[in-house]
């Protein structure tokens, strides 16, 4: 029963952790959209981009600003997602869709001036930062702010098109435009912006998710085992082999676990056995019982 209790305990700490994380980058994209993107016009793509370019045509019409346009096509596509797409729409994304654009009409009271400063480098890379850091956030949540995310999902339901390249092709002709509505530079910033991000995404998503994978190979599996069940708390498999230039037999242990874990194995497992074999690589993911489980 106590075990339970335990387990119990953290099962709910790990949801309100993860609401936390995903309340943090839709927050970031909120920041990164309105503080830099926008003033900037930086149109990298998605909804955000589409509101950058349109907003430049309805500038002089009340309510039709960038942060307007993005609230609004956001809401819009939710709406077309839940038509076609039903449960396939999911909670995550209604949720994120709702508090990223009430985010980003609650930003418009701060007392701020935008652009903030006269430097543009500075604001792309902050653009690009932000931006990039929340969304990948979101992603690895398996969750999404929506907009052109929802329209992927509902062309992959009624069509056969590679939805990627689709959404590159789109977001490719976005950020072209700009090069004719704001000028060549901030056209440049915007191309570089969209592969930049691209970039930052999976870069951020893959550092998420690395562990380290550990293969031990050794004559004396007794001393190593306390070390990986009691001091890391982690499992291992093992099984025997034998070694092709001695012939003698071995047992291989598999561990899986955090970087900061790995460091200590490797560090304690050569100090009680100093002729043992060590090989550490990157393992991108891990799912499964005290490592990611899929949302």
């Amino acid at each position: 029963m106590e075990e339970k209790s335990v387990s119990g305990q953290k099962s709910k700490l790990n949801t309100v952790l993860y609401w936390v994380i995903l309340n943090v980058g839709t927050l970031l994209l909120a920041l990164g959209v309105y503080f830099f993107k926008g003033p900037n016009n930086f149109a990298t793509g998605g909804v955000s981009g589409i509101a950058i370019v349109i907003a430049k045509f309805t500038s002089d019409i009340p309510y039709l600003g960038q942060t307007e346009l993005i609230i609004y096509l956001n809401i819009f596509m939710l709406i077309i997602g839940l038509i076609f797409l039903g449960r396939d729409c999911t909670f995550k994304t209604i949720y994120c869709t709702l508090v990223y654009s009430l985010e980003m009409y609650l930003m418009k009271f701060i007392p701020v001036t935008l652009p903030m400063t006269d430097q543009t480098l500075l604001e792309f890379v902050y653009a690009m930062l932000l931006t990039g850091i929340g969304s990948a956030i979101l992603f690895n949540c398996h969750a999404s702010s929506g907009g052109t995310d929802i329209v992927a999902l509902i062309v992959k339901k009624y069509s056969k098109l590679p939805v990627g390249e689709a959404l590159i092709v789109v977001d490719c002709l976005i950020a072209s435009s700009t090069f004719f509505i704001f000028g060549i530079e901030t056209g440049l910033y915007s191309l570089l912006g969209l592969f930049t991000k691209s970039f930052l995404i999976d870069g951020v998503i893959e550092s998420f998710g690395k562990s380290k994978y550990l293969t031990v190979i050794t004559a004396h599996p007794d001393v190593i085992k306390p070390i990986i069940l009691q001091g890391l708390h982690r499992g291992y498999t093992s099984f025997k082999g034998i070694g092709g230039f001695t012939g003698e037999e071995r047992t291989i242990m598999i561990v899986v676990c955090k970087r900061g874990e790995a460091i200590r194995l490797k560090t304690q497992t050569k100090q009680v056995d100093p002729s043992s074999f060590v090989i550490i690589t990157d393992a991108k993911e891990i799912f499964g019982k005290g490592f990611s489980e899929p949302f």
